[in-house]
């Protein structure tokens, strides 16, 4: 039910019917009510679960990539992929609504500490500098998403340079 509605909320909004989430996930809409009692209450469970999918990526990715930089790589573009559903989200997150509140505390948390972890292989494996800021970084992903993509803007293509740039002379 959560990844049918996040597919539904990047493609239709948050404010998409419950029907539609619902014949995605192949259940009736009196299961989502039931577990999720609130519009509210959903979309908080598609963001925690798409932030939880993120941290245990990164380490993941370590593990079965073949070199730290390949799995920064790697769990950049899906950070990508999560900010692009998040901007589907950012009105409501953005919203009077104090259920919100936390998560942007919770995303930093998870997170941050796993972007680090891959900067720090890769520089520690000589593929990147050191010294790189895992906040900063995600920031700079997150201001080159944006905007979206367009047929005249490639937030991907950007984010893509924007992680080459961090290569360390003669890394591999």
């Amino acid at each position: 039910m959560i990844e049918a509605a996040a597919q539904v909320f990047v493609t239709s909004g948050v404010e998409a019917p419950i029907r539609d989430i619902a014949a995605r996930a192949q259940v009736g809409t009196a299961t989502i009510y039931r577990h999720f009692p609130t519009r509210a209450d959903l979309i908080v469970a598609v963001y925690r679960h798409q932030v939880e999918a993120l941290a245990e990526g990164g380490p993941a990715l370590l593990e079965s990539s073949e070199g730290p930089y390949a799995a920064l790589r790697t769990w950049i573009d899906r950070f990508v992929d999560f900010v692009a559903t998040k901007q589907g989200l950012a009105a409501v997150l953005q919203s009077d609504d104090p259920c919100f509140d936390p998560l942007h505390a919770y995303f930093l948390e998870r997170l941050v500490p796993v972007c680090a972890r891959l900067l720090d292989a890769a520089a520690a494996a000589g593929e990147i500098g050191g010294g790189q800021d895992p906040y900063e970084l995600m920031r700079g992903v997150g201001g080159l998403c944006a905007g979206g993509s367009t047929d005249r803007y490639d937030a991907r293509r950007l984010v893509g340079l924007l992680v080459a740039g961090l290569r360390a002379p003669g890394g591999s």
